[in-house]
């Protein structure tokens, strides 16, 4: 998986330095050289946040920037340090797998406590966007998966989903507010899974999009006031559940007629990529990689 990036306003953020000095201190003293989407955004890893975070530190401490410039290779070198003494950032993937099966082990046992703290060990270890697509959606894709071959009752799948869907929360509220673009984002009128949903809204925020998230069960007609009270620049569906090309077509035409004709629709999930042709022949995105996320960011 490629490294995760941040816009300017986004590393800023997470740095507690000002966008404003950010570039003040790329142009006079060289501290950083972001990355270009090909769109021309700069875009920064998590190792120029952690530069940032050590500059600010220095100058708040009476250190001058041109000083504390110089130190940029220790800097760097540390951080680079810092991060592979990082067990579980040091090898990822068998961290990960590890974390996974604790938790399973702990649902066995109906010990809902024992997911939480595994959960928490893991978030604590990880960034939020690297919890999400390293750990919780993986994890949710093996609860599905044991479910349906009659390793998991579905109490224990419930068991394991909740507390899931708690930390997903929790990491939407510690996300950044957005300043840029809003997105108003729904399920599937029929729909009552989420999870996906409070993903894709966890992942615009950090890309620096404005959010109204209304969840599940979203009537037609309710998403569509809601639209037009707010007119953000795009709307997000969710559809998981396929019960045919059908009631698939009928489901998004109805969103599609109660909503602006001029606010782009995109809808992701397992139903949407089963129905890619339905959502072309209505005018519907279909989220299908990164390079649409980065799309939405900047459009």
């Amino acid at each position: 998986m490629a490294e995760r990036t941040y816009r300017i306003h986004i590393a800023a953020e997470l740095a507690g330095v000002r966008v404003e000095l950010i570039r003040a201190w790329e142009r006079r003293y060289g501290v950083l050289t972001p990355r270009r989407t090909p769109s021309g955004y700069r875009v920064y890893t998590d190792r120029d946040v952690a530069v940032l975070k050590q500059l600010k530190q220095l100058t708040d401490e009476g250190m001058a920037i041109s000083e504390a410039a110089k130190l940029l290779p220790q800097l760097v070198a540390q951080s680079e340090l810092e991060r592979a003494a990082n067990g579980p950032l040091a090898n990822p993937r068998a961290n990960a797998e590890a974390w996974s099966e604790s938790v399973f082990a702990a649902a066995q046992a109906y010990d809902q406590q024992g997911v939480k703290d595994v959960l928490d060990t893991m978030m604590a270890a990880l960034p939020p966007l690297k919890a999400y697509d390293e750990v919780l959606t993986p994890l949710l894709r093996a609860v599905g998966e044991r479910w349906h071959a009659g390793a998991l009752s579905v109490s224990q799948e419930h068991l394991v989903s909740q507390v899931v869907r708690e930390r997903l929360v929790s990491l939407l509220h510690a996300a950044p507010p957005g300043r840029h673009r809003h997105a108003v984002l729904a399920c599937f009128p029929d729909e009552e899974h989420e999870m996906g949903l409070l993903g894709a809204a966890l992942r615009l925020r950090y890309l620096g999009l404005r959010v109204t998230l209304l969840g599940q069960r979203v009537p037609a007609s309710d998403l569509g006031r809601a639209v037009m009270a707010l007119r953000p620049d795009f709307v997000g569906l969710s559809t998981v559940m396929d019960r045919g090309e059908t009631a698939f077509e009928a489901a998004l035409s109805q969103v599609k007629q109660a909503l602006p004709a001029d606010i782009p629709v995109w809808v992701g999930g397992a139903a949407a990529r089963s129905h890619r042709a339905v959502c072309e022949r209505l005018a519907v995105h279909v989220f299908h990689d990164e390079a649409d996320w980065e799309h939405l960011a900047g459009a």
